[in-house]
């Protein structure tokens, strides 16, 4: 499958070791290099300016007029040079103001024609070197869900047929088709701590899916489908949860039309800029112990106990805490890094 604009999904890093040398090269020192371009133009265009003015008997603030035309390459003609020194000072200012004005539009091109190179070959960032969490597809949703990754913290791998430039800077994307295995696996999956699965279309979210766990059988997956069969599919080939994106969205809002404020206390939860989800492995001090009481010694706050599967809120009963459940637990928000 082509990637969008007729660009190549894949590239052979051989190929490219030599381009991304020379565009290593090309950005070196880029931003001194252009603040030199730029000041030593401001300087032949004042002293050149204040020089013109004084051979001329003109005002400086003409002078600059004509400093600024001249480089521009402009030259309305409506002030000129009149006698012998005022044309050597326009021939110096020619023979400097051009050449470094064209050499400092060179380099904002050049730059600019390297990050969309950059881009082309998917070199823009670099591979996370700790913990990240792997998104897989162009689901509609993907943008938002990215987004709040990224705000709670979490180093973020895209592998979708996208324009890497369409996403933030952080973020490291792997341009390519996600149903084909060779994409998939410059996203390194088994690297990752946590998968999200989700496309369009159910079938491809299916094949991603199964894709994935061939190539890391231990990582823990989620998938987006509205699909029955392939929901119970998904479960078979040992996804961990299976979202439906319209029994969500539904379920919420008819909460929040019994409960008012039901919906405001769901977005607190998820969208708090103070605090994250995240869902952990009791350790072997909390195995034995009740829910409330881990409620009360436990850093954050444990919000339920997911035993078998299971989310269990602890509403009516005190579920006794064994080995291989879970806690989802509030924590407040550390900055990364």
């Amino acid at each position: 499958m082509a990637s969008p604009r007729g660009f190549p999904a894949t590239v052979d890093s051989g190929k490219t070791a030599w381009v991304l040398l020379l565009l290593r090269l090309i950005r070196v020192n880029r931003r001194r290099h252009l603040l030199i371009l730029l000041s030593a133009l401001a300087v032949v265009m004042v002293v050149g300016a204040a020089a013109f003015a004084a051979t001329q008997h003109i005002p400086f603030t003409t002078g600059l007029y004509w400093a600024i035309t001249t480089a521009t390459t402009v030259g309305y003609g409506d002030v000129t040079p009149h006698n012998a020194s005022g044309r050597f000072v326009a021939s110096a200012e020619m023979l400097t103001a051009i050449p470094l004005l064209g050499a400092t539009f060179a380099v904002v091109t050049g730059e600019a024609a390297v990050a969309g190179i950059r881009r082309i070959l998917d070199m823009r960032n670099n591979f996370p070197t700790g913990d990240y969490r792997l998104v897989v597809g162009s689901h509609q949703t993907v943008p938002a869900i990215i987004e709040e990754l990224v705000r709670a913290g979490d180093a973020v791998v895209l592998v979708a047929d996208v324009d890497p430039a369409s996403f933030r800077e952080d973020i490291h994307v792997v341009r390519g088709d996600p149903t084909d295995p060779a994409t998939l696996r410059k996203a390194r999956p088994a690297g990752a701590q946590h998968a999200l699965v989700a496309a369009e279309s159910d079938g491809d979210v299916l094949v991603m899916a199964v894709l994935l766990h061939e190539q890391a059988p231990d990582l823990e997956i989620s998938a987006l489908s509205n699909s029955g069969p392939v929901r119970e599919a998904l479960k078979a080939i040992g996804v961990s949860q299976v979202i439906s994106v319209d029994e969500l969205v539904s379920h919420t809002l008819a909460k929040s039309l019994e409960t008012p404020h039901a919906g405001d206390l769901l977005l607190y939860l998820v969208a708090s800029e103070k605090h994250k989800l995240t869902e952990l492995d009791a350790s072997a001090d909390e195995i034995g112990k009740p829910l409330s009481r881990l409620r009360e010694v436990r850093d954050g706050l444990v919000l339920a106990l997911v035993h078998g599967g299971t989310v269990d809120l602890g509403i009516g009963a005190d579920p006794i805490v064994v080995a291989g459940d879970r806690l989802i637990v509030a924590e407040p928000i550390r900055p990364r890094g």
